[in-house]
């Protein structure tokens, strides 16, 4: 059963918090979280993060970046990276991890790129990335349930 689901990105500004957004609209009865493997401590969203998403009626000024820790890890029934290289680096410096790591676009076999520091349409690219990954989750998630 999941119940707590674990987003990943490097710095836990752009892309795990537009997808912690669009899981926890999703997915309201879930536990839903972001982290960054190099978090950019304290920060809150980027502002082209936080547009696209008001855009979408979901708010997520309020969220601060939090490092990615292991207590984080094991409490979460499914961890979400956006790409490949977190993917393995989750899971080889979280031996807890395996079996419960996978990249947000794995069911179509993609990447999510990092938009950081990059024009809007980027983002936007990003974000429909994020928003394919999210479905195709929350289908099976709410199949399985």
């Amino acid at each position: 059963m999941i119940h707590t689901i674990l987003v990943i990105c490097i710095g836990n500004i752009c892309r795990s918090p537009m997808a912690e957004g669009l899981l926890k609209h999703a997915l309201p009865e879930k536990n839903v979280r972001s982290a960054g493997i190099n978090a950019l401590i304290g920060n809150p969203a980027d502002p082209f993060a936080v547009q696209i998403m008001q855009e979408r009626g979901i708010d997520i000024s309020e969220h601060r970046a939090q490092s990615l820790a292991g207590w984080m890890i094991a409490e979460a029934d499914l961890i979400l990276t956006m790409d490949q290289e977190q993917k393995r680096y989750v899971e080889l410096k979280y031996s807890v991890s395996k079996g419960k790591v996978f990249r947000l676009g794995e069911f179509s076999s993609y990447d999510i790129p990092d938009p950081y520091q990059q024009s809007l349409d980027v983002f936007r690219q990003s974000f429909e990335l994020i928003t394919q990954g999210v479905n195709d989750l929350t289908e099976r998630i709410i199949l399985i349930h």
